[in-house]
């Protein structure tokens, strides 16, 4: 019988040892930690984990989930994802100073041009020589079927003049290679 996959969203009051009790939580009811991304956010330990365990161990470590000490851990089980993905992969990068809706105008772009958003990773850090905050991101995305693409370039690149940031979008040809081409839009 095929394991159940599970997703965890975990958070709770960040200090030592909150990886380190899910972890043996879950390797105790017999769980492979699979993926995860965890992380510090204002002064909360927050994250995702997507796990599997055998059907008949899932309902108790869902149990003893559930009753581990400062932390918040919602459940949600998934049919694990055996589909090959046949679409075409690309990475966005955008750099630059920060300011309110930055994420929310280049998702509008991402979304009209019917890209799956498959990974984001955000952060703020000072400029070198400055003071200044500067936006930096990082996503993974999917085209899925047919897409323009020399439309998303030109819409980046207009975002890209508006939001006055700087947006790179390469193709992958599989998500552990370097990029296969890498096209530098705005500036």
């Amino acid at each position: 019988m095929q394991d159940v996959v599970l997703i965890l969203t975990v958070i709770g009051e960040d200090r030592p040892g909150l990886v380190e009790r899910i972890a043996t939580t879950i390797s105790a009811h017999s769980g492979n930690w699979l993926e995860s991304s965890l992380a510090h956010l204002a002064g909360k330990f927050a994250g995702i984990v997507e796990i599997s365990v055998p059907p008949d161990r899932s309902r108790a470590l869902r149990a003893a989930l559930s009753v581990l000490p400062g932390l918040r851990i919602a459940i949600e089980e998934s049919v694990a994802d055996l589909e090959i993905r046949h679409g075409k992969r690309l990475t966005l990068s955008v750099i630059g100073h920060d300011r309110i809706g930055i994420v929310r105008d280049i998702s509008l772009v991402l979304a009209r041009h019917k890209l799956n958003v498959e990974a984001l990773s955000t952060f703020t850090a000072s400029a070198p020589m400055c003071a200044e905050l500067l936006f930096h991101a990082e996503a993974d995305l999917e085209a899925r079927g047919e897409f323009d693409e020399s439309a998303l370039k030109r819409d980046l690149e207009r975002i890209s003049d508006e939001l006055m940031v700087d947006i790179a979008l390469d193709t992958v040809s599989d998500r552990r290679t370097p990029p296969a081409l890498t096209v530098e839009v705005g500036g």
